[in-house]
């Protein structure tokens, strides 16, 4: 099956796949640095960005840091800093980067406050707004394509999945 092919897996065949996880033992000894949750994540992110973001991404002269911090600005109009930082899940300095570069290219606008007031505002100009119509189909149909090479059973698991591990997560750092 090609990158572009959107024919859906037909099985998963569970007794032909042999999974590290079903003996797991509460200490993780046994379990390969290649089978830690956080490796499988980080290395099925870094493919998918590749297989689908970056295409589209390219197509439009933005970076994905800088589609991911357009969408976000877009799908909200403006938002605090800090809101823009924890919305687009990246660090505090690739956004602030990333933000200059958009505004450099007037696609984003940065309010700042008087002297001695705190916050930061960014909204999104209507030159930025314009480029995001112009995108969103073509990142829309991609990540479909994507996700509908899983079949149906599948892809309520995984989207159940992924809600259960980030409210986890939430729950870990106290968010």
């Amino acid at each position: 099956m090609s990158k572009s092919d959107p024919t859906p897996v037909t099985a998963f065949a569970e007794e032909d796949t042999f999974c590290p996880w079903d003996p797991l033992e509460p200490d993780g000894a046994g379990l390969s640095v290649h089978d830690f949750l956080t490796t499988l994540f980080s290395h099925t992110s870094n493919g998918l960005r590749r297989a689908i973001t970056v295409p589209y991404a390219d197509q439009f002269g933005l970076s994905v840091s800088e589609w991911r911090i357009l969408s976000v600005l877009a799908h909200a109009g403006s938002l605090p800093f800090p809101e823009l930082v924890k919305e687009s899940a990246a660090d505090k300095g690739q956004v602030s980067r990333t933000l200059a570069a958009l505004t450099q290219r007037e696609l984003t606008t940065v309010e700042v406050p008087p002297a001695g007031r705190k916050g930061m505002l960014c909204h999104v100009t209507e030159k930025g707004r314009d480029l995001y119509k112009q995108v969103m189909p073509v990142a829309q149909r991609s990540q479909a394509a994507m996700i509908l090479k899983l079949p149906p059973d599948a892809r309520r698991t995984l989207y159940a999945v992924l809600k259960t591990l980030r409210s986890e997560c939430g729950e870990m750092d106290g968010s």
